[in-house]
């Protein structure tokens, strides 16, 4: 059984974008300790129904990978333990990121440009709000 079926398992149903995204993860950091898991990626891959979501998916591999190519350790358990396993991160509730509508910093959250208006509107036909005279 490799490192990354202990932690995650592969008997899921379903699965969000934020667990996509750490499996991909842990997949990448496993490829690069010689362990890769071509159909696991490819089910969480198809697991996302968005073009936007499976690329996420990929980025997400290929950061794994590339972190565990740079770590400075010959013994792939340190590895694998210091990029996934990790240890516990603490944030004050204080210091929590605020910002757009997940709670993100402006600069990376979603364009609400791209967001296509509700079919029942008219919004579509106004003016945009800097050509809009009040």
């Amino acid at each position: 059984m490799s490192r990354y079926e202990r932690v995650y398992g592969t008997d899921w149903e379903e699965l969000d974008e934020d667990e996509a995204i750490d499996r991909a993860y842990a997949l990448g950091v496993a490829a690069s300790l010689g362990e890769y898991h071509r159909e696991e990626l490819e089910a969480i891959r198809d697991e996302m129904t968005t073009a936007y979501n499976r690329s996420v998916v990929d980025l997400a591999f290929d950061e794994g990978k590339n972190e565990g190519r740079e770590v400075e350790s010959e013994e792939s358990e340190t590895v694998w333990n210091e990029l996934v396993i990790g240890e516990e991160v603490t944030i004050d509730p204080d210091e929590l990121p605020t910002g757009g509508r997940n709670g993100l910093p402006e600069a990376v959250d979603r364009m609400d440009a791209l967001d296509l208006p509700d079919r029942d509107s008219t919004d579509a036909l106004d003016l945009p709000e800097f050509l809009d005279r009040e």
